[in-house]
C-alpha cells in the first residue's frame, strides 16, 4: 500500500507542521529555549545544529487532520467544536479521572493498595479526546497506567478503587490490581504489565471485528480497537509487527501513543533513533498523526477522523499525541530526574485547567455548572473509598482459580473441589 495515498485519504492539504504555527492542530508545545521540538530534557542532549535528524521542524508530508474536520470548522462557529452536552461530559471525564487517581496516591501511602501503582495525573486529554467518543461495543487495551482508560470506557469507579484495594468486588475480583484492570462488559481487554505486551491483543480484537463483517457477514459489525501505549513502546517489535499487520489487512484499530516523553526515567530522545513517532506510521501505509495531548479538543478532533476512518473499513491510523505526566513514573518514584523547569512548564499547561477556560469563555458552562460536577465527582470517588474499604478480601479458594485449565490438574481435587479449599492446603502459611 502506498503510504502517501492512504496519508491524502486524512488530507490533500495538511497543515502546516511548522512548530512556530499557532493554527496548526499538530502544534508542537513550546517549552523556554529548547533545543526541538521533543522537550524531555532536550537541553541536556547538545545535539548539533549538522545532525541529520530535523527537530526543528515537522515534514509536511504526513498529516494531521483531515480536511473534512477543516470544511466541517469552516461551516460553523470557528471557535465552538463542541456542545454545552460534549462539553461538560469531557470536562466531568476529566475531572473524573484526577480525582480518582489524586485520592489513589493518598490510598496508597495510606497502606490500602499494594505493589506499583502508575499514576494518569497531567494526561487525561488523551483518555477523554479519544474514548469518550467510542461505542460500548468498541475495544480499549491499555497498560500498566490504565485506571482512567477504564474509567474512562465506563467502568464503575467502585470497581477501579476495589481492584486497587485487592477486593473480591473489583472488576476483576481482586486478582488483577493496579496493572491488570479488565472487564469484559465494558471490552475494556486489559492493562498489561510489560510495554508492548498489549499490542497484539489490541491487534487480534481489530481482526476479530474484521473477521466477523467480512467473513461471519455480520454487517451491523463495525467495532474499532483503541490500542493506547507509551513512547518507550514504540522500539519494541510487537509495536512494528502489529503496525505492519494492521495495514496488510486494513484492520479498524487506532494505535494510539502516548508519549509523555519520558520512559521512566530515560528520556525519549536519548532512546530513539528518530523521535517523531507519527512518522512510522507513513512507513507501514498508514496515516501519521502529531497532535498536542494537552488539549482535549485537539486530540477529540484527531480521534474523531481516525475512528471514522477505521469504522467506515479504511484502516488503521497511528497518532501520536505529546503529553506530560505530572508525576514520577509511578508512586515509587520519587521524580527527581525530569527538570522542575520542565514540570512547571508542563503544570501550567494542565488540560483541565484549558478546558474550563474555553467552556466558560465560550459561555458552553458557568463556574456553578462547573463546581456542581467538581463537587459531583468528589462524593463519586469519596463513595468508591468507603466502598472498596468495606468490601471483602477474596477467599483462599480463589487462589488458584483461572490458573489451571484442565479440571484433573493440580488445582482441583478428585472430588471436583479446589485443592485450596483443604484446610490443610494452607497449613504452615498463617503467617504469611
Amino acid at each position: 500500500m502506498n503510504s502517501a495515498s492512504c496519508a491524502a485519504k486524512i488530507s490533500t492539504q495538511p497543515f502546516s507542521l511548522n512548530p512556530t504555527s499557532p493554527t496548526s492542530h499538530d502544534n508542537p508545545l513550546v517549552f523556554p529555549k529548547p533545543t526541538s521540538f521533543f522537550l524531555g530534557s532536550t537541553r541536556k542532549l547538545r545535539l548539533s545544529s549538522s545532525s541529520k535528524l530535523n527537530l526543528h521542524r515537522r515534514s509536511g508530508t504526513v498529516v494531521a487532520v483531515s480536511d473534512v474536520v477543516k470544511q466541517k470548522k469552516s461551516k460553523s462557529t470557528p471557535s465552538l467544536l463542541i456542545t454545552k452536552e460534549e462539553g461538560l461530559e469531557l470536562y466531568e471525564d476529566m475531572i473524573l479521572g484526577r480525582a480518582f487517581e489524586d485520592m489513589c496516591a493518598q490510598m496508597y501511602y495510606r497502606g490500602k493498595m499494594f505493589g506499583f501503582v502508575h499514576l494518569y495525573n497531567g494526561q487525561e486529554a488523551v483518555s477523554t479526546g479519544f474514548i469518550k467518543l467510542l461505542k460500548q461495543q468498541d475495544s480499549v487495551v491499555s497498560t500498566y497506567r490504565d485506571h482512567v482508560h477504564a474509567l474512562s470506557k465506563g467502568v464503575p469507579a467502585r470497581a477501579v478503587m476495589s481492584e486497587l484495594f485487592g477486593k473480591t468486588t473489583g472488576c476483576c475480583r481482586g486478582q488483577g490490581g493496579s496493572m491488570h484492570m479488565f472487564s469484559r462488559e465494558h471490552n475494556l481487554l486489559g492493562g498489561f504489565a510489560f510495554i508492548g505486551e498489549g499490542i497484539p491483543v489490541a491487534t487480534g480484537a481489530a481482526f476479530t471485528s474484521k473477521y466477523k463483517r467480512e467473513i461471519l457477514k455480520e454487517a451491523d459489525c463495525d467495532h474499532v480497537t483503541l490500542a493506547f501505549f507509551g513512547d518507550g513502546t514504540c522500539n519494541n517489535g510487537q509495536f512494528f509487527e502489529c503496525l505492519n499487520m494492521a495495514a496488510l489487512w486494513k484492520l479498524p484499530i487506532v494505535f494510539v501513543v502516548e508519549n509523555n516523553l519520558w520512559a521512566i526515567g530515560m528520556s525519549h530522545l536519548r532512546a530513539t533513533s528518530d523521535p517523531q513517532i507519527y512518522k512510522k506510521g507513513p512507513a507501514f501505509g498508514m496515516p501519521g498523526i502529531h497532535v498536542d495531548g494537552m488539549d482535549v479538543l485537539k486530540v477529540r478532533e484527531v480521534a474523531k477522523e481516525a475512528i471514522g476512518r477505521a469504522r467506515r473499513g479504511e484502516g488503521p491510523t497511528l497518532v501520536e499525541c505529546e503529553t506530560y505526566r505530572f508525576r514520577g513514573h509511578s508512586l515509587a518514584d520519587p521524580d527527581e530526574l525530569r527538570d522542575p523547569a520542565e514540570k512547571a512548564y508542563y503544570a501550567a499547561r494542565d488540560p483541565i485547567t484549558a478546558l474550563k477556560k474555553y467552556l466558560i469563555e465560550n459561555s458552553l458552562a458557568s463556574e456553578a455548572d462547573l463546581k456542581a460536577i467538581d463537587k459531583k465527582i468528589d462524593e463519586v470517588v469519596e463513595d468508591a473509598v468507603e466502598f472498596a474499604d468495606e468490601s471483602p478480601v477474596p477467599s483462599r479458594s480463589q487462589l488458584l482459580e483461572n490458573v489451571f485449565a484442565d479440571p484433573k490438574g493440580f488445582g482441583i481435587g478428585p472430588d471436583g473441589r479446589y485443592r485450596c479449599e483443604d484446610p490443610k492446603f494452607t497449613e504452615g502459611t498463617a503467617h504469611v
